[in-house]
This record gives structure tokens, C-alpha cells and sequence, in this order.
């Protein structure tokens, strides 16, 4: 019998990631199998393409601060690093998310549409870093992404919300998910319609619903570990 290996959640003052060149040897070592995986995988979801991003290879966490390094791949050999269980232990999916919450205190998440390679998963705003999210002194912005991400997935600009300080590292198996609390002045109601206006204009967009989180009879198993982790941590403050 296996079992899960037990979630860190860890509250961080900064995050300081650089961009390194580093060859990836499981992207190189199964290189075929990966581009066959992903054929397949854009056959059923055609709309996905084969981009570029960046992982992280090496971190560590001393006196609030996350200092680590990414490197860049091509997004099939990710997919396929993520689709296989994240077979390559020495890598993470390293990523900001926003952790959108309503003046009354509940949280928004979205379901991924079925266009998208999560499809029908429930995820806070997010995205692996991309290309746009390299500063110019050669360091992940992970700020500037959660913007990003948050603006092109549910219309709202991050400059109108209250952004706390730092961010909640939350880390599962592959995952490490920086959580950055971002409160609206909106109830949860007012929020939610917010943002399915945005997604009604959009001709292909990220979410296909938005869903409300109050508490633990909110949460759902499309979620994944490290969302419901973290809502349960903050519920418990």
C-alpha cells in the first residue's frame, strides 16, 4: 500500500527564482515517448501547443526567503513530466496562483474548460511561467504573473484588489504552488458574476464556471491536493 506524501505549507516573505540553462535529462532520455504522448494528447484537446516554460530544479528556504533556479523546456515535455506523476523527483511544477477571496470572506475558483489540458479540474487563477514572465535581470516575476494570469482568466485587475504581503508556499508531490491572497471589495455573489461576464466575452476562454468556496462542504475531489490544503490552512487561522 502507498500513501500520499504529506503537504508543506510554509508562509514566505519572498520568493527569488533565477533563470538558469540546465538540460533536463528526462526530457532528453524520452524524448520519442514524449512527443508521442503529446500527438495524442492534442488530438483530443487541439487547441493545446507546444510552448515554451519554465520549471524549477533547486530551491531552498532560510529566513522567510524562497532562492532557487529554473530552467526553460518545451511545454510536451512538461505534460508529459506532469501526465506520468512527476517522474523526475528533482524537478517542480513551480508556479504564483491567486487566491481570490470576496469581501465576505469566501474564496472564488475556476473550473478548467474542456479546451484546456486540466479540463474539468478546479484551480485557483494560475499558470506554469511562461516566456512573459522573465524579468529583465534574468529572475522569475512571479508577481507580475499572478497579474498576468488573473487578468486573462477572470478579467479582474489585480491593482483593484488588496494583495497581502508575501506569499503561502504550498508544496504537493510536483506542485509548488505559491499562493498570493488577493481580497475584492465585491461579495462572493457580486465577484462571481464579475467575472462570467468576462468569461461570456471571451471566445475561448480558461474557465468554463466559477465556483464559491465557503468551507469544507464547498470543496470537491476535481480540486487538487494542494487547493484544498490550502483553503483548509486558512480556514483554521
Amino acid at each position: 500500500m502507498s500513501f500520499a506524501a504529506p503537504i508543506q505549507i510554509i508562509e514566505l516573505d519572498r520568493v527569488e527564482i533565477t533563470v538558469e540553462r540546465w538540460q533536463w535529462e528526462f526530457a532528453i532520455r524520452q524524448r520519442m515517448e514524449i512527443d508521442q504522448h503529446f500527438a495524442r494528447r492534442q488530438r483530443e484537446r487541439p487547441t493545446i501547443w507546444n510552448g515554451r516554460v519554465f520549471l524549477l530544479n533547486r530551491y531552498e528556504i532560510g529566513a522567510g526567503v524562497l532562492q532557487g533556479s529554473s530552467f526553460e523546456t518545451d511545454y510536451a515535455s512538461f505534460l508529459a513530466w506532469y501526465d506520468w506523476g512527476f517522474p523526475d523527483a528533482g524537478v517542480f511544477n513551480v508556479f504564483a496562483a491567486a487566491a481570490l477571496r470576496a469581501a465576505d470572506g469566501a474564496y472564488l475558483v475556476g473550473e478548467m474548460a474542456p479546451s484546456t489540458a486540466a479540463a474539468g479540474q478546479i484551480y485557483f487563477p494560475s499558470g506554469t511561467p511562461d516566456r512573459e514572465d522573465v524579468g529583465a535581470e534574468g529572475a522569475l516575476d512571479l508577481a507580475g504573473s499572478v497579474g498576468r494570469e488573473l487578468l486573462e482568466e477572470t478579467g479582474l485587475d489585480i491593482g483593484a484588489l488588496a494583495a497581502e504581503p508575501g506569499w503561502t508556499l504550498v508544496r504537493d508531490s510536483g506542485f509548488v504552488a505559491l499562493m498570493k491572497r488577493l481580497t475584492a471589495c465585491q461579495n462572493a455573489a457580486e465577484l462571481r458574476s464579475c467575472i462570467m461576464r468576462h468569461l461570456a466575452s471571451e471566445a475561448q476562454p480558461e474557465f468554463s464556471d466559477i465556483r464559491i468556496v465557503r468551507g469544507r462542504a464547498d470543496l470537491d475531489a476535481r480540486m487538487p491536493r494542494f487547493v484544498i490544503a490550502y483553503l483548509e490552512a486558512m480556514w483554521r487561522q
